[in-house]
């Protein structure tokens, strides 16, 4: 078996209002009809297993995912021309960031909050998915 692309990333919804005032109103994804969906995105560019130590480190600088914070059960970055402006609209909108801006060693540019559903959503720059013209 050959895979060759991620075909769907969809969050378990447990309060479809409050998801549908982020990924909708908010995040501004055109997800229409009593199932929201669409299929008017272009694809993933990076799938991976991240172990829980990572995202612990990569938004709180340390191995251990805090003990008050939920765990997060997946996720889902959305690439942004603005990170910092996203980020602070994010913020203008009610949602608490896990970290605001920063840029990690790796390069990317990111803020990251935790969503209703629990997943780790962060809103990016992502340099090498921008090559040059």
């Amino acid at each position: 078996m050959k895979v060759l692309f991620v075909a769907n990333f969809s969050p378990i919804v447990a309060d479809m209002p409050a998801s549908k005032k982020l990924y909708v109103d908010t995040l501004g994804l055109p997800l229409e009809g009593d199932y929201p969906m669409t299929e008017k995105l272009d694809g993933v560019n990076h799938s991976s297993l991240w172990s829980l130590s990572h995202p612990a480190q990569s938004c709180f600088s340390k191995p251990q995912w805090p003990n008050d914070v939920r765990i997060p059960q997946a996720n889902l970055e959305f690439e942004v021309d603005d990170v910092e402006a996203a980020a602070k609209e994010l913020q203008a909108k009610g949602y608490t960031l896990l970290h605001g801006t920063r840029t990690e060693p790796w390069q990317q540019t990111i803020s990251r909050l935790l969503s209703p559903e629990g997943l780790i959503v962060g809103v990016c720059h992502t340099p090498w998915l921008h090559p040059s013209t």
